[in-house]
């Protein structure tokens, strides 16, 4: 036992040795190690080459045959400092357009900032569908190669679709209207641009000769526009306003107006129906709007009605109003058809009660048809007969007689 002891007590004063010895020689060893560490860590955090990326935050769209799209790309370093970069299109489906821009002009290569540099929306790329392209999903790719020969490639998908929401329209709510002769038209109408890219319209109207149409925003009633911008994927309301000249004639008409753009030809068709002009006069055959009557007698005098509008005037009937008990008839009461420009002669017969005494009265007499009527108020001087005041003088020259008579019998005595 006790040479067990001796002996655990000398391995273990050995091994204390050791670990003594082992101590010593590692504590020299971890400076260099942390300032190998510190290599190491520097080293790694330098973006490895090939790192160089163009990217776009939509590359894939939906679009219809006829559109022009844009892609707006951006760049980043993969060292961190800046390059030329040289843009060219890889692959383009057959019959489509495709090129860089950079501040509204054409492009085939770009300055890129390092790290710090802001390179998002520098490039645009925009592209051109042909008018005949199917329905269907068509790839595009870009290639971007730096001045030290890091490149990178962008596939851009389109989906080209003949849907309704890929349709630009121009429409009106009430695109039929009426009204009769010097009547101005106003249309509410509205442009709607469904494509993916701002469009420039021009605007324009095909109206028969001497008449005038105007086009004006609605949000600015005061300008009056031949074009307009109108926003992606936006509208804009316009009010259209169709003047016909006095002389036109009653019938229908109808005005294309069209909005034309890069991509659009737009065109609505506007329909003015003219009813024409309704008038019709009452007058006499010289004018004078006055006669004389007797009581109990009738008295005549000649109408004169003209249909002075520019419309054919049907069913135009004759009717009057009289003082109580007198008598109003015509030659004819009822027209059935004047012809526009045309004038009939009428007489009325007019024949005034029989206590009526002497003065004037007022006789209207007024002409009506379904579209437009006229009045004339006459004026009737009712005189005493002729035969009476004959009668009259008659009794007074008796009367004198018969007083001379009595005078001369009775005056001798």
């Amino acid at each position: 036992m006790k040479c067990v002891r001796n002996l655990n007590r000398k391995t273990v004063v050995k091994a204390a040795s050791v670990l003594m010895a082992a101590t010593v020689l590692f504590s020299s060893l971890p400076v260099y190690a942390a300032e190998d560490d510190e290599e190491s860590t520097v080293s790694v955090s330098m973006p490895a080459s090939g790192e160089f990326e163009m990217t776009t935050n939509y590359p894939g769209m939906s679009a219809t045959a006829g559109d022009t799209v844009s892609f707006d790309l951006d760049f980043t370093s993969g060292d961190g400092a800046g390059h030329d970069v040289t843009l060219t299109t890889e692959s383009l489906p057959d019959g489509w357009e495709g090129y860089f821009k950079g501040d509204s002009t054409e492009i085939s290569s770009v300055h890129i900032s390092g790290m710090d540099g802001n390179n998002a929306d520098l490039v645009s790329y925009n592209l051109t569908i042909p008018d005949d392209a199917e329905d269907g999903d068509y790839e595009v790719e870009l290639l971007a190669v730096t001045d030290d020969g890091d490149e990178d490639t962008l596939t851009l998908t389109l989906n080209v679709s003949a849907e309704v929401r890929g349709e630009s329209s121009f429409t009106s709510e009430y695109p039929e209207q009426q009204g009769a002769t010097g009547t101005s038209f106003s249309f509410d109408a509205t442009l709607v641009n469904n494509r993916s890219t701002d469009q420039t319209y021009s605007l324009a109207a095909d109206a028969p000769s001497g008449w005038t149409v105007s086009i004006v925003p609605s949000d600015d009633t005061s300008t009056v526009v031949a074009s307009i911008d109108v926003a992606a994927e936006s509208s804009q309301g316009l009010t259209i306003s169709i003047t016909p000249p006095e002389t036109v004639e009653q019938g229908d008409y109808t005005i294309p107006v069209t909005a034309t753009s890069a991509n659009d030809t737009l065109s609505m068709e506007l329909a003015v129906t003219i009813t024409g002009t309704y008038d019709i006069t009452l007058s006499t055959s010289d004018g004078l709007l006055s006669f004389d009557a007797y009581a109990n007698k009738e008295s005549s005098v000649t109408l004169v009605v003209t249909n002075s509008g520019n419309v054919d005037l049907s069913n135009v009937e004759l009717s009057s109003s009289a003082p109580t008990d007198w008598e109003v008839t015509f030659s004819e009461s009822t027209i059935e058809t004047l012809e526009a420009g045309s004038s009939v002669e009428v007489t009325a017969y007019v024949t005034p009660c029989e206590d009526s005494i002497t003065g004037d009265y007022e006789t209207d007499i007024t002409v009506t048809a379904d579209e437009t009527t006229d009045t004339a108020a006459f004026r009737v001087s009712v005189k005493t007969s002729s035969t009476w005041g004959f009668i009259a003088i008659g009794i007074i020259v008796v009367l004198v007689i018969i007083l001379v008579i009595i005078f001369k019998k009775f005056g001798r005595r």
